[in-house]
Parts: C-alpha cells; structure tokens; sequence
C-alpha cells in the first residue's frame, strides 16, 4: 500500500517502520509452522534437518513418509526401513506395517464428525443469529453471551462439564456424543458471522414478502438464506476447522472408536515420533489455507451483495 503524497516525512518513517514490524509478526508466527514442510520430505526418520538437505542434495528429500501415512508402503519396504541401513535407495516407507491403516482410519473419523458436527452447528447456530438479530427479540444480550461462552470459557473446563453430563446420560465415547460436543463448540463461530453478515439487513424485504403472501417458512429460505448464505459458509467452514483440529474434547468423551487425526498425531509423539506426523501435519496446514481462502472469498462476496443492495 502506498504512502499519500501529502503524508509528511514523519509519517512516511512510522509507515515503514509499521510494514517492518508487520513483516517480524507474521515470520515469529508462520516459521514455527512453515519449518515442518521440508522437514517432512526428509528420508532419514529424523525431526532435523540432515547435511544432505541442507547442501539441497536431491537424495536426501524423499515422499517416504507421505507414502507411509497413505499407506502406500509395501511389507518388504516397510521391513527394509524398519532396519534403518544406510543405503537409502530401501527408505522409501516408515515403519510399522499398519500405520497406513491408522492413520486412513482416525483421517475418516476426523471428516466424518467433522462434516456431522458442522451441518449441527451450522443449522443451529443460524437460526439463532437470525432470531437474535430482530430488534423485539428479549434478552438478546443475554442469550448473545451464553451462545458464545465456549468461546471464552477454557476447553478443559468445558470438556470435564460435557464428560460428566455425557457419562450420565449415555452419550460419553459415541460418535453421536463426539458429535454433539464439537457441534456446541462450533455453533458460536455460526452465530458471530451469520450476525454479522445480518448487520444492515433490510427489514422491508421480509415485509414485502410477508405482503405477497408468502408464509415465515417460504420468506427465509427465498429471501434471508440467499443474503445471509456466504456468512453460513463462513461460520460452517469456521466450525469444520474446529472440530477438525480439537483434542481436548475427544480424550474425555470418546474412546479408540473414535480416534480422529489430532489424536493420532498426540499419540505418536508420545509413543514413537515419526516424520509421518510431519507429513500429516504439512497436509493440514494446506487444507486450512484452501479453507481459509474459501471463507476469505466468501467474505468478498458478502460485502459485494450488502453494497449491491439499494439503500
């Protein structure tokens, strides 16, 4: 972004030295993340970069590991790596000849609740931010609050309610449970962005439909569900990103059968690190940039619809 022309030089200096700052921001948050990508087409089984990738020796990158967590790896390769020789020509899989398997099933665990979790939150939390966004609405505020609490109240904290409520009514180490659980925490990222997205609505299309005879149901899928949708989308892939990447929850209401992707990962850097972890981890954080560009699209969109709109 360029400088005004009629910014003085003061103002030309803290602009830059802003951009600066920006800039060690944004590297003190992403290299953490970042460091894991070449670490994970890494063929030695090591969490380091080796002299070979530093000296960007094409023999020392590998799929090896994208390969085990797929569970491409055949039984003679994943022997052949179990014994580490130095030929690396036989490092072509991880070890453990059903790490494939595990890693295929917590992967449809994770997308499965996620996708459950997300149509509960997404249901539940738009009609609730279109029924709080009516002026006669009483104890907006109030319901607002509780609506949102998960958000401010700690996960553990949460995650210890759920267990002892869950345990009593049955629903503790179910699909079901983990369902419901990730949906109560994601139905406030639905009703901050459906509301927001609600800010400005014209009350007048809602009576002029009622005019023409058209019944509550009919008014707002045909007329609020296609202004407010990017803002839906929004707090559904918003909720699918928690539910996705939360721990917390399932080690308290869910057993092996519902073992998801985050717990997996936990599981192997407290039993046997791998550089499958890596690799896995280098996956998600590209399905949460395509997701985060997806919600920033959206959010283009709706800004486009609401200055569309005649005033």
């Amino acid at each position: 972004m360029s400088v005004p022309a009629y910014t003085g030089p003061l103002g030309r200096t803290w602009h830059y030295v802003f951009l600066g700052i920006c800039c060690v921001v944004f590297f003190f948050l992403m290299a953490p993340i970042m460091v894991i990508v070449p670490l994970s087409f890494n063929i030695e089984p090591y969490f380091t970069f080796s002299e070979g990738m530093l000296r960007l020796d094409p023999d020392a990158f590998s799929f090896r590991w994208y390969k085990d967590v797929l569970g491409m790896c055949t039984q003679k390769a994943t022997e052949a790596a179990d014994a580490f020789v130095t030929s690396t020509k036989v490092q072509e899989c991880g070890s453990g000849s059903n790490r494939g398997y595990e890693w295929a099933f917590a992967a449809r665990n994770s997308i499965l609740i996620a996708i459950f979790a997300t149509l509960v939150a997404a249901s539940l939390g738009t009609l609730a931010a279109v029924g709080l966004s009516r002026t006669h609405m009483p104890f907006r505020k109030p319901i607002m609050a509780l609506l949102i609490s998960p958000l401010i109240v700690p996960i553990i904290i949460t995650a210890a309610g759920m267990f002892f409520f869950y345990s009593k009514v049955g629903l503790a180490y179910s699909h079901l449970g983990v369902v419901l659980a990730h949906a109560a925490i994601g139905t406030p990222y639905v009703v901050i962005t459906v509301t927001a997205t609600l800010v400005g609505f014209d009350e007048t299309l809602i009576r002029a439909s009622g005019s023409l005879g058209a019944k509550p149901l009919r008014t707002f899928f045909k007329v609020i569900m296609p202004l407010i949708t990017p803002g839906v989308v929004s707090g559904a892939l918003f909720a699918f990103i928690t539910s996705f990447d939360e721990v917390v929850l399932i080690y308290f209401i869910a057993d092996a059968g519902q073992k998801t992707i985050p717990i997996q990962m936990w599981s192997g850097l407290r039993q046997q690190i791998s550089p499958s972890i890596l690799a896995v981890a280098t996956m998600l954080v590209a399905f949460s940039i395509v997701l985060l560009i997806a919600i920033e699209l959206l959010r283009r969109r709706s800004e486009r619809l609401r200055t569309s709109l005649p005033s």
